[in-house]
């Protein structure tokens, strides 16, 4: 894996995990947590590897892939197996797998503990030897707490525990300080000992604008990328449109049958799953590939837009925070606040999917009227100043026709798919 030397989290937290002590380990997005516990968990199972060795929570079903993947990596040498747990999945075909005691099972826990309720003894956890909660300040939100209990009842007392998060909150900080069991020793902490959550690779800006105009502010910025980032653009994978190239180069980047240049990878975080999924057709209307990524989608049809994103053939990745945590994909370019969090937390969550492992990244936040309070307290959490990003309004007005119509045909194409209408039905169904 090319490989070197460690991060600071892993010196720190490989040797405690392998003297066998519970650790929480703190450290920012991108600084490689998770082969701070893959590590020793394969370590320790090639000692002894018996039924289902390791459980590795996770908040976000995109995770736990990620997560599995790495294990399948690492772990190829030994024959490791993982299995991922996750909803919107066929239940019976991981039930079949659970039966087959895979040494690491890296689940979310509302899926796991549906499994553990219904599998009537065919399988237990009552040899594991790790749990770890990865990105444990979210686990441990009350969100999660009915799930987390039941699972906790049916793991061995003797396991060893390990948390890892990039943002210590007052739940991880009062069982770092909590007295052990008895017979336990202390947790091992490791504390990120920067006051800044952000890199420092990655630029933050903002840009001050009406809400009901973002569309072409956001068309803008997409065609003319910030020129740090202009080094990570990738050629279209159409190989029609590579043979016309040449055409496009006399300085038309408005040519309507060319369509624009497409930007670098660019991921869009936004608050609802009816907004990607409108920002989606918008693009697609405006000649820039985008997919999306959000919870109205079924399993397959996320991983599928996730697999399009990593491997370059579409530029542009629109979601909800489903995608702000953990994931690691290469080369992210820029990252888009198009609505900003409620939580200031999760700011650093969504802008760490770019600047990782020491490259370069922008994140570009849209500060409308609703948003002063929101960037006040992303500022002062994160430590940081944003920098105002200003565009050329003449050249961002020029396509104010062509952004109102492929507005208009974007959410015309979301009325007559009925999105959300099953959502609503449930909800119905729920009430009634």
């Amino acid at each position: 894996m090319s490989i070197r030397t460690p991060t600071v989290v892993q010196a720190a937290c490989i040797p405690p995990l392998l003297q066998g002590r519970d650790c929480i380990g703190n450290a920012k997005t991108g600084s490689g947590k998770t082969i701070a516990f893959a590590l020793p968990i394969l370590q320790k199972l090639s000692v002894d590897p018996s039924g289902i060795f390791a459980l590795i929570l996770t908040p976000t079903r995109e995770l736990a892939f990620q997560i599995a993947e790495q294990f399948a990596v690492l772990g190829g040498p030994l024959n490791a197996h993982a299995a991922v747990v996750v909803g919107g999945m066929d239940m019976m075909t991981q039930a079949l797998e659970l039966r087959n005691r895979p040494h690491i099972v890296v689940a979310t826990p509302g899926r796991i503990a549906d499994h553990l309720r219904s599998s009537a003894g065919e399988w237990d956890l009552s040899r594991v030897k790790f749990l770890v909660l990865d990105e444990a300040d979210r686990l441990l939100s009350p969100t999660f707490a009915p799930d987390l209990s039941h699972i906790f009842s049916a793991l061995p007392e003797d396991r060893q525990t390990c948390l890892f998060t990039a943002t210590l909150t007052p739940s991880i900080e009062a069982l770092a300080v909590a007295p052990p069991r008895p017979g336990k020793d202390k947790p091992f902490i490791h504390r990120t000992t920067q006051s800044v959550e952000t890199v420092d690779t990655l630029k933050q800006h903002y840009i001050l604008v009406p809400s009901h105009v973002r569309e072409m502010y956001l068309f803008h910025v997409l065609c003319n990328p910030p020129e740090s980032t202009l080094h990570l653009r990738r050629a279209p994978p159409d190989p029609k449109k590579s043979t016309r190239k040449p055409k496009s180069n006399k300085q038309k980047p408005t040519d309507e049958e060319e369509g624009p240049e497409q930007p670098p990878p660019t991921i869009i975080f936004c608050a609802r799953a009816r907004t990607a999924a409108f920002l989606t057709n918008f693009l697609k209307t405006m000649s820039i590939r985008s997919t999306a990524l959000h919870s109205r989608l079924t399993q397959r049809e996320r991983l599928s837009s996730l697999s399009l994103f990593r491997s370059f053939v579409v530029p542009v990745l629109i979601c909800t925070d489903v995608a702000a945590r953990g994931l690691d994909i290469e080369d992210v370019a820029m990252v888009v606040n198009w609505d900003l969090p409620n939580e200031p937390e999760e700011y650093t969550h969504r802008v760490g999917r770019t600047a990782r492992a020491g490259r370069g990244g922008v994140a570009i936040s849209f500060v409308t009227e609703r948003d002063e309070e929101r960037i006040l307290r992303i500022e002062e959490r994160i430590n940081t100043q944003l920098e105002e990003m200003s565009l050329p309004e003449a050249r961002v007005l020029e396509k104010m026709n062509a952004v109102a119509t492929a507005k208009r045909l974007a959410n015309m194409e979301l009325h007559d798919s009925k999105f959300g209408e099953r959502e609503a039905i449930h909800a119905k169904k729920r009430k009634g």
